[in-house]
């Protein structure tokens, strides 16, 4: 029977792993609200390979987060669910960006976003999660006693 984790380490896990995800996701709302933004670098589609860079960096955070926390064997449902919140937060950008003046929303934009979460995906738990440092790891194991026995 697994014991119960205690509030310091789950303070922790969340700090570690969800505070990140958090303020990316501040981070994409304050810049959608800026009217009439441009990139910083222009070149042909430069819009949508900064939707999908930006994407990217949140689906990495929602990756490790998610793996962090859910209690699943599988790496594949800890993908899904972290590609089901980067596209709901696209899509939840998107429409808010469509109340900013100067600023428009595009079903591309979404897809771009959506291709940023699926190479996340793919990078992170093709080659980052098992690169990952110890201290997070231990962070896992004591929010989830039960977590090697998942592994």
């Amino acid at each position: 029977m697994a014991r119960k984790p205690d509030r310091s380490r789950s303070l922790n896990v969340f700090l570690w792993f969800w505070l990140p995800v958090l303020l990316c996701m501040t981070t994409i709302i304050i810049l959608s609200a800026q009217p009439r933004l441009k990139p910083p670098i222009k070149f042909p589609n430069s819009d949508k390979v900064y939707h999908t860079i930006e994407y990217g960096g949140l689906g990495v955070l929602l990756a490790r987060a998610v793996w962090a926390t859910l209690r699943t064997p599988s790496p594949m449902v800890a993908a899904i669910v972290s590609l089901a919140g980067g596209v709901g937060m696209a899509v939840a950008d998107e429409a808010f960006q469509s109340t900013v003046p100067g600023r428009e929303s595009t079903v591309t934009d979404v897809v771009a976003d959506a291709i940023g979460v699926v190479l996340a995906q793919l990078l992170y738990f093709g080659v980052l999660r098992r690169r990952e440092p110890a201290i997070p790891r231990a962070l896992i194991d004591s929010a989830h006693p039960d977590r090697e026995a998942l592994r």
